[in-house]
């Protein structure tokens, strides 16, 4: 028997959508959700995207949200640099949904002799980017990523995503990168902030085991996981500690 909760927190790639074509079961199963006053929440290890840009993608598959439900490892990230490195210098590679998440929090973003080196996924990265990151860190800077993503899905297919870039990284600068996104529950506990939850209010719903479920057990909190996207439902049978719900899409959970 499902359980009924207060808040919904879908993942994005793999969940909601793959690349530009919409998971229709998904955009249903938000759509029963609002319709019953349940608070949903889109939480995602993308950082590539501003906030705005992945309200309006979700409008574009019929999934209307504010911009404050949203949560991804950018803000995350802003947020937790604001916290523990406050008027630090920063360097970043990432693209517009990391810069604006840092500028909102008036983060100062250098490109020469920072103190912390913030590393989100970035499509035109270039080898002289990822070198200047390398010495600043070889040289004390503090080093931060968004997420661990090895890959995600596009409508192609699986591609590389910023966890493969921080591995290339962390083996050149012999330095392990602090990460703020899923598997980590630093998002789970601002939208349980933001909300006034209570942890068995809540649930996780995804389509990655290592990210998503796992930032869902790790904070304590129920998990529906999808085999919509990245993890094998069979690699999922597997593993010693299994998500609540299993899923093969969110068609199951309106059945």
């Amino acid at each position: 028997m499902m359980r009924h909760y207060k808040a919904y927190c879908f993942d994005l790639d793999g969940t909601m959508y793959r690349g530009s074509e919409p998971i229709q079961e998904a955009v249903d199963f938000v759509a029963a959700c609002q319709a019953e006053g349940k608070g949903t929440y889109f939480i995602t290890n993308n950082a590539a995207l501003t906030r705005t840009a992945q309200q309006k993608k979700l409008a574009n598959f019929g999934v209307n949200t504010e911009v404050d439900f949203i949560m991804n490892s950018a803000t995350t990230l802003a947020r937790y640099c604001k916290q523990h490195f406050e008027g630090a210098h920063v360097m970043m590679i990432g693209e517009e949904g990391l810069r604006e998440a840092l500028e909102l929090e008036n983060i100062h973003i250098t490109t020469t002799n920072p103190d912390v080196v913030l590393m989100g996924l970035d499509r035109q990265v270039t080898y002289n980017k990822l070198a200047d990151a390398c010495l600043a860190i070889r040289n004390g800077a503090h080093f931060l990523g968004t997420n661990s993503d090895i890959k995600f899905p596009t409508e192609k297919g699986l591609v590389p995503a910023n966890g493969s870039f921080l591995k290339l990284m962390e083996v050149a600068t012999d330095t392990k990168p602090l990460i703020v996104g899923k598997p980590e529950p630093h998002m789970l506990e601002f939208i349980r902030q933001q909300g006034m939850y209570e942890k068995e209010d809540m649930i996780l719903i995804g389509d990655n085991y290592d990210t998503d479920i796992m930032a869902g057990i790790r904070y304590g909190i129920d998990t529906a996981y999808v085999a919509t996207g990245v993890t094998p439902m069979e690699e999922v049978l597997k593993k010693a500690q299994q998500p609540t719900y299993l899923l093969n899409s969110l068609a199951d959970w309106l059945k």
